[in-house]
């Protein structure tokens, strides 16, 4: 520990299944940030069926568990990659998002696998892990998590301003001039609908490039019909699980232009978010997956007002921006700051969170 800063490396496991991503940063866990090296590894394609398996949390138990364990010890070798490659200092702190499997916070349930005690074991370091319960306890939604990170890192920037993350679900941070105003919330699919199109029509789990998509044509009757859902309208915030939206994939349209659908869904979900800020805004900051879909970007750019570009135009890594998130709340942990607050995930007071391992 630094001047105040402590080294931590954040592990997350997104909803699009793709793989792990460590990220390290120093932080006093409030406005100074300095990030550090990050990578990703993806998972193969026999650990990310089994993962996919267990979604929803219906699997047998001893199953869950299985790919519990195997999860952890690949989030274990992840860090021993990141200090062993980059040369990194041996972090104070590790942030273990684990891998979400169901999230019913209007049942008060969320679900993270990940074996924090195993993990800490492993690396011989102290682990702050499962930082979204308290919040669900409590009344809150459990997501979205990376906001308090989000308003760190845009503190020097231009406001209103609007940071869209494209994960497997689509999450956004409104952050306004004002110390406290932020508003976050789930906007709608992300890429989980999309890459599972793709996957059951290419046998490949992304939409690569957005090609498939940009060969189609979108059915705008399909996209109206799924802004009827009453997850739209309902004020925020609100979260989902992944699979919230899967039973409405559109089965009868041909693989093209199905693709384009859900690339148009996505984004028509986005612009009607917007009209849940409290002021309009002027730029859209766009991290995750979806950044890298050129279809999905210039939809993006065809529906939202303002300038929409991904989050490297500010300097910011949009691979590692929610593992470094993970990092950051793990030190907020340690040090007994909250994690969530009522305009990100509608808790009635901002709220601790995060459980601690230490190494025996």
């Amino acid at each position: 520990m630094t001047d105040g800063l402590v080294r931590a490396i954040g592990l997350m496991s997104g909803t699009s299944l793709d793989g792990i991503d460590a990220a390290s940063i120093e932080t006093d866990g409030a406005g100074r940030v300095v990030t550090g090296p990050s990578l990703t590894i993806p998972y193969e394609e026999t650990f990310r069926a089994r993962l996919r398996g267990i979604l929803g949390g219906q699997a047998p138990l001893s199953e869950i568990q299985a790919v519990e364990q195997d999860l952890t010890l690949l989030h274990a070798a992840a860090v021993a990659r990141l200090v062993a490659e980059t040369g990194i200092a041996p972090p104070e702190i590790i942030g273990f998002h684990g891998h979400t499997i169901l999230h019913r916070p209007q049942e008060g349930k969320t679900w993270q696998i990940g074996n924090g005690a195993l993990l800490a074991e492993r690396l011989g370091l102290p682990v702050c892990y499962d930082f979204r319960s308290q919040d669900v306890a409590a009344g809150g939604q459990g997501a979205p998590f990376v906001p308090a990170y989000h308003r760190a890192l845009a503190s020097a920037l231009d406001k209103p301003i609007a940071v869209l993350n494209i994960g497997g679900v689509a999450n956004v941070t409104w952050i306004g001039p004002g110390e406290d105003a932020i508003l976050a919330f789930d906007t709608g699919p992300g890429n989980a609908l999309l890459d599972d199109w793709a996957l059951r029509h290419t046998g490949r789990p992304v939409d690569q490039d957005g090609a498939l998509a940009a060969k189609g044509v979108a059915d705008r009757t399909i996209v109206q019909r799924f802004l009827a859902h009453p997850f739209f309208a309902a004020k925020p915030p609100k979260s989902l699980d992944r699979d919230d939206f899967a039973h409405l994939l559109p089965y009868r349209l041909a693989p093209d232009d199905g693709a384009a659908t859900l690339v148009a869904i996505t984004a028509a979900a986005i612009a009607k978010a917007a009209m849940h800020f409290p002021a309009p805004a002027t730029r859209w900051l766009v991290a995750g997956g979806g950044r890298r879909n050129p279809t999905l970007m210039t939809e993006l750019r065809r529906v939202l007002d303002g300038i929409v570009e991904p989050v490297e135009a500010v300097g910011w890594n949009g691979d590692a921006l929610e593992a470094e998130a993970f990092a950051y709340l793990a030190v907020r942990s340690l040090r007994g700051i909250p994690l969530s607050f009522p305009g990100t995930t509608g808790v009635a007071m901002p709220q601790l969170g995060g459980k601690l391992a230490k190494p025996i």
